[in-house]
């Protein structure tokens, strides 16, 4: 047994994207993991595990309790979307600090956050599920193209496609509801919504029995229309759209009944004001909460462990520049012959932070819709700056130098 309380922590291991998690988390509290597997690389910062179906929720309970009997509980996390409504449901039984399982339901459950937006005056977009063809078909004739097929429940925008008309709804429904066929249980179905025109940003926020705060601002980069894939992030630590997203995505919190955690709140910038999207109760995915650090010093992963364990968390700014995130895709679905990037994250580049290649020479790669977020993307940069325009500068002088070549 431990001797100090121990934060539980359920999924979220993967080292590219939630490594950097699971380090900043270790380095506050003693950890234990309830996975899908035994720890692999992180085992060094494990104090115990059980292993589980991440995904269901009496595995979960089932799993928490056999840590609760050999060490004393101080909070329960996760940062993978599909664990949400397990860990609330542990946090229930366990009687830690943490969100209601129907707050998480309504996070997870797309057509259940519309309908609550709407009762509390959250703007966002008209929406509405269905089940066929047909009635996507009158759904999207009564919205107005263009619209937006979702599945109810998913996440990384699987199964999400814009149709612009009648004719395209056909290969649209096809997409999406092939992606509803593997979404959570917290939905069902798919949305047929109002399109958003405007760019995208999310906005990053910490709750705190009860009270929420806004920390940073994201600004997406969104390609392969009509799919909606993020192919890069900036965070800026003096980002002046701030002020004007805050206030809404505190509203969309609230109206969900979030009460506690780190949220990652996605809107569009339309003609009318900030409209929400969704709001993610977890550290937004891409390395988004890597931006955040660098850019402003806030420490999600630790932020969000304080807070699972009753702590008033550190919202103290230690920086104040920006960090911005680019994904690399090939030109083309193939065989992936060459990949190469003239500079490296060394200490003649102090401003690239890290270079990551996720495909190997001679790997497949895939582009939607036919590939996915595993096959897709061949790697990311992570460079700072001191504005938002030199940061992306960094980028498009890396991009230029970079070779991906693929042979079909």
């Amino acid at each position: 047994m431990t001797t100090s309380p121990l934060l539980i922590v359920v999924g979220g291991t993967d080292p590219v994207y939630r490594g950097y998690c699971v380090e900043q988390a270790a380095a506050g509290y003693p950890i234990a993991l309830i996975d899908t597997k035994s720890p692999s690389w992180a085992h060094h910062l494990v104090a115990d595990h059980e292993v589980a179906d991440i995904h269901d929720v009496d595995s979960v309970v089932a799993a928490g309790l056999a840590l609760a009997e050999r060490h004393r509980v101080a909070g329960v996390v996760t940062w993978d979307e599909y664990a949400l409504v397990p860990t609330a449901a542990l946090v229930e039984r366990l009687g830690v600090p943490g969100n209601a399982v129907e707050a998480m339901t309504a996070c997870r459950d797309k057509a259940r956050s519309r309908r609550l937006f709407a009762e509390h005056d959250v703007p966002s977009a008209t929406s509405t599920r269905v089940t066929s063809l047909e009635q996507a078909r009158e759904a999207a004739l009564s919205t107005g193209f263009p619209v937006v097929l979702k599945p109810s429940s998913h996440a990384a925008s699987i199964g999400v496609i814009r149709a612009d008309n009648i004719e395209e709804l056909l290969v649209a429904w096809e997409f999406a509801s092939a992606g509803a066929g593997e979404q959570g249980p917290e939905g069902s179905g798919v949305l047929v919504e109002e399109y958003l025109a405007g760019p995208e940003v999310s906005v990053e926020c910490v709750t705190h029995q009860g009270i929420t705060t806004a920390l940073a601002v994201t600004r997406k980069e969104v390609g392969f229309a009509p799919y909606f894939e993020e192919t890069g992030h900036t965070v800026d630590a003096a980002d002046p759209l701030l002020p004007e997203v805050a206030p809404v995505a505190i509203q969309a919190v609230r109206a969900l009944g979030v009460t506690s955690g780190i949220q990652h709140v996605e809107m569009r910038l339309t003609a009318t004001g900030p409209r929400i999207i969704e709001v993610n109760a977890r550290i937004g995915g891409d390395r988004i909460g890597t931006l955040v650090r660098l850019a402003t010093g806030l420490d999600l992963p630790r932020i969000a462990a304080d807070v699972a364990c009753g702590r008033q968390p550190d919202l103290t700014r230690t920086a104040h520049t920006t960090a911005a995130i680019k994904i690399l895709y090939p030109p083309a679905s193939g065989v992936l012959t060459a990949r190469e990037l003239s500079a490296d994250a060394d200490a003649t580049c102090p401003w690239l932070h890290e270079v990551t290649w996720l495909r190997k020479v001679g790997e497949q790669v895939a582009l939607p819709p036919a590939g996915n977020l595993d096959t897709a993307r061949v790697g990311f940069l992570i460079v700072t700056d001191d504005t938002a325009q030199e940061t992306r500068a960094r980028l498009a002088s890396l991009t230029d130098d970079l070779t991906l070549t693929v042979t079909r």
